[in-house]
């Protein structure tokens, strides 16, 4: 494991900001060893805000919080990528991304798709949302949720049959 280097960069590293759902690049900002722990404890992303020179918590004035899914540290010990769940548009701009990029799954590959429904459910089932189906599911155990599935197949084959794309 690579041990991040906080002394390089005068104590911040360069912190890029990933959806961890659609994979998109949503922020660049900069952290130093405590808003590193800080996001390790809280389970929301933290930086050293150089302009105000503290700490703060991405979302603490807009309510728009980033939750920690996965932190990695690049080669050389020097750049951190953070995967997160952003709870509403990230930059303070009001745009989805600080790249005024929206953020949104767009045109997918059939395979692309298949991916990002993986990661959906995958991240439903490691943190519950109150009220989901794909929760409920999970509740209810495997049989129920190879029950819907089969549902949800006998569907798909019955509207493929009469070409219909709706």
């Amino acid at each position: 494991m690579t041990v991040i280097d906080f002394e390089k960069g005068d104590g911040l590293v360069p912190t890029i900001v990933q959806d961890a759902v659609t994979h998109r690049v949503l922020m660049l900002g900069y952290m130093n060893a405590e808003s590193y722990q800080l996001t390790l404890d809280r389970g929301y992303v933290t930086f050293w805000s150089r302009s105000r020179k503290r700490i703060w918590t991405k979302g603490e004035t807009s309510g728009n919080f980033l939750q920690l899914r996965e932190i990695k540290v690049d080669c050389d010990g020097d750049t951190l990528l953070v995967k997160a769940i952003p709870s509403g548009p990230v930059c303070h701009t009001g745009s989805d991304t600080c790249f005024g990029e929206d953020n949104q799954p767009s045109e997918m590959t059939n395979s692309e798709f298949l991916f990002y429904l993986e990661d959906v459910i995958s991240d439903r089932r490691n943190n519950p949302i109150e009220g989901s189906y794909t929760n409920h599911l999970f509740s209810r155990g495997l049989n129920k949720i190879a029950q819907k599935v089969g549902e949800e197949a006998v569907e798909l084959v019955i509207e493929s049959k009469d070409n219909n794309k709706d």
